[in-house]
């Protein structure tokens, strides 16, 4: 289902400015710099939310639409196979040209152009619903240029901050409660009365087995018990991969865990932290996650747990507008806040809902072929924006991704 035009139009304003706000702490520099393949530049970001746009709005509904430079469907095509060849991704921080005020001039086209046509009123649906998609779309792009500049500045010896303003020690959350739930058929999944992905649907009846849930995800503290515990040197522990994986990048803590002087810190957007017990831990594989739910004796929930669980947690998440772009630690209700904060890894391999089909045309390539070797997440993070979240969103990413905003809470 689609906004109407009018409030779509000025939704519009607000995601795309939101994005610029996101750039405007970054030199030009730091925008052409790619980090590593999984990474892009944060140019590229600005010029491919505004490929979107363009490719799949503006070419079919805005009359006599003429590219801005017909060699941008080349360069920002991400993965889109039915639109062209895209350039390779692994060589993203290549582009030096067009520069970065180029692509400000793009983003300011396409967004006047946009805004005529949003304007002007008696779009079809199929074109409103695009819109739509493409909001959503560019607020993924949001949460994907602070954790690709989270890990560019990572790799500065400087360890510079993006936001200045510095991390609280927070409140130590208390021990961890379960909350249980009965089994039985649940409905899962989004009813299409508001925005959701295609993978989210159909809404679908799952058999779920009693089950626990932790009250809240784990944190550094606890899991720091894990690494001095020889977590990351017992076998026993690990799935074959996560092991091959522990072994490949010599892993020994999560991402931007540093021990200087015999005591552990964090790299955080904030800047370099002591590792603060209390907070969640976060930046963890979904290898690192299972094997952590082993050594306490758990597991991690299926994303059908979650989602049950989700349904009746109480609290305020803790999302990017907050300006704190780390997570929090929780709050001593039972399921706070299991909305923002960090994305929650599950069990639960990233496959199809009975009956799913992909949309037609190039945006069905948007997330049903990826739907092999990928693991869900639920949640959101401080990274996500409050009013891109909902229960049912499954974000997915290969069980060795360490980049992005995830961590874990147990199941029994």
């Amino acid at each position: 289902m689609s906004a109407p035009p009018d409030s779509l139009s000025s939704r519009y304003a607000a995601v795309r400015a939101q994005t610029e706000s996101l750039a405007g702490p970054l030199s030009a520099e730091d925008c052409a710099l790619q980090s590593m393949p999984d990474a892009s530049p944060v140019k590229w970001h600005l010029a491919h939310t505004t490929w979107f746009f363009e490719t799949f709005v503006l070419e079919s509904h805005a009359a006599h639409h003429e590219p801005f430079d017909r060699s941008y469907r080349h360069l920002y095509n991400s993965y889109y196979n039915a639109v062209g060849e895209q350039f390779p991704r692994a060589q993203r921080g290549l582009i030096s040209r067009p520069s970065l005020e180029d692509i400000r001039r793009y983003r300011s086209c396409i967004d006047a152009r946009m805004a005529a046509l949003l304007d002007g009123g008696r779009l079809p649906e199929a074109a409103l619903a695009l819109v739509e998609l493409g909001l959503n779309h560019e607020q993924q792009h949001q949460e994907l240029v602070l954790t690709d500049v989270k890990h560019l500045l990572s790799l500065n010896p400087l360890a510079p901050a993006y936001r200045e303003a510095p991390l609280d020690t927070a409140p130590a959350p208390g021990a961890c409660g379960w909350t249980a739930f009965t089994g039985g058929l649940r409905e899962i999944g989004a009813s299409g009365a508001a925005f959701a992905f295609d993978n989210e649907m159909p809404r679908h009846p799952q058999y779920i087995a009693p089950f626990a849930i932790a009250d809240r995800p784990v944190t550094n503290g606890e899991y720091l018990c894990f690494v001095e515990d020889g977590g990351y040197r017992r076998p026993s522990l690990w799935l074959s991969d996560g092991w091959v994986a522990v072994n490949t990048h010599g892993w020994e803590a999560p991402l931007y865990w540093r021990k200087i002087d015999g005591a552990w810190h964090e790299y955080t957007l904030h800047g370099l932290q002591p590792l603060d017990p209390a907070r969640p831990a976060v930046h963890v594989s979904q290898f690192e996650a299972d094997a952590y739910a082993r050594w306490a004796g758990a597991r991690l929930p299926t994303e059908f747990e979650w989602e049950v669980a989700a349904g009746t947690a109480s609290g305020d998440g803790h999302f990017s507008g907050s300006g704190e772009l780390h997570p929090r630690a929780s709050g001593r209700d039972p399921l706070a806040a299991m909305l923002g904060g960090v994305w929650e890894w599950t069990q639960s391999a990233y496959a199809p809902y009975p009956g799913y089909r992909a949309a037609e045309g190039a945006v069905g390539e948007y997330n049903g072929k990826f739907m092999c070797n990928q693991h869900v997440l639920r949640g959101g993070s401080c990274a996500t924006p409050a009013a891109h979240i909902r229960p049912t969103y499954r974000n997915f990413f290969p069980p060795a991704a360490r980049w992005q905003f995830s961590g874990f809470r147990l199941a029994q």
